[in-house]
């Protein structure tokens, strides 16, 4: 019988390329049974955007639009990062926009009104969110808070202090020439960097990939296979120098741009490759479970939430950065909501134990982009918000089936 099934299989005309395309659909299939779909639904929802909106006005995708694009999505998607950190223990921060607004405040205050170098207010406005962020952690994970009540505190209790710092003044304008201003307002010109850089990130997914691949065909788990590895790279070789060429034919790669990479890259690391990434996986897989198998719950926890303030304080110079300002609307508006859409959106679940840094990237990429092809349309910006709010509902509907999937595979 077995002998038979083969000879079937093989029988027909086809057996190498349906052969070869037969286990690729039931891999999908079983994907999309299973709840596995991994950046997917994501990456589609990105590009029907852009189709809308290249539709509508060609000028969408332009490389200046795109340049500009790919500044605007740094600061916001920093913050987002730090909220898929907590995100992944099955969390939440609702203090990141007013702990990126204090920390843009401080470093107004003590650069240009006390006349502190640039560098150590920085420095400085980048510890105290680590340090707000412990506080959060600490009375979430230690004295048993709920974390949503903690950072909703914070909220306000932050926002408060930060109109505090900033006095009468109200808007401080910072140097145009200063070192926060460079961080989005300098582009590397030469074509040759923006080549550079794509070049080098595709060979070091290549040559980790590989590396990869023979550790875990030595330890005898299932692994990646070379063509898997060659397309998945050709991909993103693709991918990245598409992005130089466009950036290239306006003002060249954004510092900005090359930093967020750079934290992505290593924050991406931290998390599937670290022992402290394993932790915060487990932790939001099960908390009990974790703590019975002997893991420092707590310390993750706090450490967690001090990413979270971190990240904030970073984004929030960015933000300044981009309009050259800290004033009393810094971290307002809709920061808070599109940080966390930009996190669940791009594929980090709201239940913790699933996700990646990268789904700042996607996440972030996909609301402002909504917020860019608004803007050149002249469409009003209630309608971002609705289309916002229906990708996110969308984003959270695919999150809830994808669990429910997972679950009935046992996998959950």
């Amino acid at each position: 019988m077995s002998g038979g099934g083969a000879g079937g299989r093989g029988g027909g005309g086809d057996g190498s390329g349906g052969g070869a395309r037969a286990p690729r659909l039931r891999t999908f299939g079983e994907g999309l049974r299973s709840g596995e779909l991994g950046s997917l639904p994501v990456l589609l929802s990105l590009v029907s955007i852009w189709l809308v909106f290249v539709t509508l006005d060609d000028s969408f995708l332009s490389p200046r639009n795109l340049s500009n694009l790919s500044v605007d999505i740094v600061g916001t998607g920093l913050i987002a990062v730090g909220v898929v950190f907590v995100l992944l223990i099955g969390e939440i921060d609702l203090s990141v926009g007013s702990v990126s607004g204090l920390a843009a405040a401080v470093f107004a205050v003590l650069n240009v009104h006390h006349g502190m170098p640039e560098g150590l207010a920085v420095l400085l406005a980048v510890v105290m969110g680590t340090a707000i962020g412990a506080l959060h952690g600490f009375f979430f994970a230690r004295v048993g808070v709920p974390a949503f009540v903690v950072t909703l505190a914070g909220l306000l209790g932050w926002n408060g202090l930060m109109l505090y710092v900033l006095g009468t003044s109200g808007t401080i304008n910072l140097d145009d020439e200063g070192l926060v201003a460079m961080l989005t307002g300098h582009y590397f010109h030469d074509v040759a960097v923006a080549y550079g850089v794509a070049a080098l990130g595709t060979a070091g997914y290549l040559l980790v990939s590989l590396r990869d691949a023979r550790r875990r065909v030595a330890a005898g788990v299932p692994s990646r296979s070379r063509g898997g590895i060659a397309v998945r790279t050709a991909v993103l070789g693709t991918a990245a120098f598409a992005t130089a060429f466009v950036l290239n034919r306006f003002q060249g790669l954004p510092l900005a741009l090359l930093l967020f990479v750079v934290v992505l890259v290593g924050l991406d690391h931290v998390l599937r490759r670290t022992t402290y990434g394993r932790m915060i996986f487990a932790i939001g897989g099960g908390v009990e479970a974790a703590r019975r198998a002997g893991l420092a719950v707590v310390w993750v926890r706090i450490s967690v939430f001090a990413v979270s303030g971190t990240m904030a304080a970073v984004g929030g110079l960015f933000l300044a950065s981009r309009v050259t300002s800290a004033g009393q609307s810094s971290g307002g508006g809709n920061l808070l909501m599109n940080v966390i859409a930009a996190a669940v959106i791009g594929g980090t679940s709201l239940f913790g134990g699933r996700g990646r840094v990268w789904s700042a990237l996607l996440g972030v990429l996909v609301i402002q982009s909504i917020a860019s092809g608004v803007a050149l349309l002249g469409i009003q910006a209630s309608v971002q918000f609705m289309i916002t709010g229906g990708v996110l509902l969308v984003a959270v509907v695919i999150d809830s089936l994808s669990r429910r999937a997972q679950k009935a595979h046992g996998r959950v």
